[in-house]
């Protein structure tokens, strides 16, 4: 059964997003003060912005800007990647606690590039 969603809240992509988003914040409570306007704040920034993309690109109701706003869902879950390991690297945070982070974005990768080429065909 092949059905649209009625709404980016049905889409699971969008919900592992909202997971993500609510584990980093979790995760950055523990990061020192001074981080605070630094990576703490990239950080939550790029989490959010993977399912406000998937949510804003779904709402648009175009095939094409759909795909455009995956694409920037896509850019956020690279650089929150890159932002969780520079704060392993930096010993903000111990790779076991990062570990749960890493896997949650690489499904979310290999969800939103599956959406992506899926609406692609469809054109």
């Amino acid at each position: 059964m092949n059905t649209k969603p009625q709404s980016y809240r049905d889409l699971v992509v969008w919900q592992k997003g909202i997971e993500l988003a609510k584990m980093l914040y979790s995760l950055t409570t523990s990061f020192p003060s001074e981080e605070k306007f630094g990576l703490i704040s990239q950080m939550r920034r790029a989490a959010v912005s993977v399912p406000s993309n998937i949510a804003e690109g779904q709402a648009r109701h175009t095939t094409g800007e759909f795909i455009q706003f995956i694409s920037h869902a896509e850019g956020s879950a690279a650089e929150l990647d890159t932002q969780l390991c520079l704060s392993v690297e930096l010993g903000l945070v111990r790779s076991e606690q990062a570990a749960p982070g890493f896997t949650l974005i690489d499904e979310i990768r290999r969800m939103l590039n599956s959406l992506r080429r899926r609406l692609d065909g469809s054109r």
